[in-house]
């Protein structure tokens, strides 16, 4: 029997995920940032400024955002003067971070498509590693994990944020309900892809939860791992250290 990965709430073979991912994020990639604001009220942004505050880009180092397509964290580290590598797996989100750049005259990144689990990247190359409601839709999060401790420089810091589950006592049936409910048939109305939108609410119920996640990340050998719920833990920030 050949090994299953989940693709939502359904179990596909492991060969098939990256692909069905794939074709998922060429759908939406036009209306992604569009739909981020509608879904979160505008919330994503506040999200996005306390991340970035977290991973706190310095003038002159090298940072690598991966599944960072559209570019909305690499132009918030490239204002404090980081150098920044943009990739992702999908072509289409990275034209459209390229597009966007060249509309607001951001110059210096560099865009490059690129597998999170096999990153064809030198060893000790990054100051730090930033990854934003990407890592859910890798097909094996553990090889992610430690190509982003292997393209870390001694003393380079890992952050991830990433959808999970609500600890606000009622919060989690209404959260429920708009996920499963409410965001497909936004996507529906708003991009004319309800199936798209509905893997993208089950992905994030399929995510491990925050300890799980958080030891996953030291398996992959970081140190100083850190937890940081946000509204409830429907989000958090993850980080670490490699040392």
């Amino acid at each position: 029997m050949s090994d299953t990965v989940s693709f939502g709430y359904k179990d596909v073979d492991v060969s098939e995920k990256t692909e069905l991912v794939g074709e998922v994020f060429s759908k939406v990639a036009a209306k992604y940032d569009l739909m981020n604001d509608v879904m979160s009220g505008g919330m994503h942004r506040v999200w996005k400024d306390r991340f970035v505050r977290r991973v706190k880009p310095q003038h002159g180092e090298k940072i690598l955002d991966m599944a960072g397509g559209t570019g909305d964290i690499a132009f918030r580290m490239a204002e404090h003067g980081a150098d920044v590598t943009i990739s992702d797996i999908n072509q289409e989100m990275l034209d459209v971070g390229i597009e966007r750049a060249m509309e607001r005259g951001i110059d210096g990144l560099v865009w490059s498509r690129q597998n999170a689990e096999e990153l064809d990247i030198s060893s000790r190359t990054y100051d730090a590693y930033t990854i934003v409601f990407g890592i859910r839709n890798v097909t094996h999060i553990d090889k992610a994990l430690k190509e982003a401790h292997r393209v870390l420089k001694h003393g380079g810091r890992f952050y991830c944020m990433e959808f999970s589950t609500t600890e606000w006592p009622g919060f989690k049936e209404i959260y429920d309900v708009y996920s499963h409910k409410v965001m497909p048939q936004m996507g529906k109305l708003i991009a004319q892809d309800e199936e798209s939108y509905r893997y993208l609410a089950e992905s994030i119920r399929r995510f491990p939860p925050m300890p799980k996640f958080e030891q996953m990340i030291r398996d992959a050998g970081f140190s100083r791992t850190k937890v940081e719920p946000i509204f409830g833990g429907a989000v958090a920030i993850h980080s670490g250290w490699k040392i």
